[in-house]
């Protein structure tokens, strides 16, 4: 319980900052760089001859590494883990006044109810308390509630909250795996810099220690989970470009301890 609570202040400051949005072109990459896969190329091409394709064997190790230690990204669910039916704040607080106003109603029902018991009002208001009190009640099951309005109520609310943070924990768990996926992505990040975001620390330390599933307790944690993971698949794409546009430089240069594929994805 400490180590959820203390993994849950971890991440609520860089959750606060999170915003997500979907179908969002990606990062430009900055004027005085090259984009990645085209400067992995030019440092297979670029080889010494001398070195017989040692150097540009090495690059490519490196790179089929970072494909097969990230490839996990691809199996990101985006509509589960962006959460889009989550109830807002107002619609649970709109269902909260209701439930409080359903249980004042049955509650001075049931009090005219006793008071009549107690010879404090006439008999027959004391009845019209009883009746009122079983019709209040009924109105609360939620078979007879459905019957004449489709508004969730408070509680069915907080149980689809719960339902949809537990599905996106579980998914989480699947990709982080048992090795943890995010902190294996962190060293694609001079393919994306974004990846470097201090925001993201407490992810990527929770990531490493096995524990971020567990961590994620609010939506704002699983957003920003997301976000790290649309930005992970960016540079993954641009690692396997670079990959195999460095394998071509080495068909061209018949560097062929240096033609290599991609490992398959577990």
């Amino acid at each position: 319980m400490a180590q959820n609570q203390t993994a849950e202040k971890a991440l609520a400051g860089a959750a606060q900052g999170a915003v997500l949005r979907p179908g969002r072109a990606a990062d430009p990459v900055p004027g005085n760089a090259l984009p990645a896969a085209s400067r992995a190329g030019q440092q297979v091409a670029a080889a010494p001859a001398g070195s017989d394709g040692q150097e540009a064997e090495a690059r490519q190790r490196q790179l089929r590494l970072m494909l097969r230690q990230c490839d996990r990204v691809l199996l990101m669910d985006f509509e589960l883990l962006a959460m889009n039916d989550w109830p807002d704040n107002f619609s649970v607080a709109t269902a909260r006044r209701r439930r409080d106003l359903w249980l004042f109603s049955a509650l001075l029902a049931a009090v005219v109810f006793l008071s009549g018991l107690t010879g404090f009002v006439p008999a027959w208001i004391a009845g019209g308390g009883f009746g009122a009190f079983v019709i209040i009640l009924l109105l609360g099951i939620p078979a007879v509630r459905r019957i004449y309005t489709s508004t969730p109520s408070y509680l069915d609310l907080l149980i689809k909250r719960q339902r949809m943070l537990r599905d996106a924990r579980k998914h989480a768990e699947h990709l982080e795996g048992e090795e943890g996926l995010i902190w294996q992505c962190a060293r694609m990040a001079e393919f994306n810099p974004t990846l470097r975001n201090t925001r993201f620390s407490g992810l990527l330390r929770l990531s490493e220690q096995t524990a971020l599933p567990r961590a994620l307790s609010r939506r704002e944690h699983v957003r920003l989970y997301l976000i790290y993971l649309l930005e992970a698949e960016k540079a993954y794409d641009r690692v396997q470009a670079a990959f195999f546009e460095g394998n071509q430089q080495a068909i061209d240069r018949g560097w062929q301890s240096a033609v290599a594929k991609p490992e398959g994805r577990t």
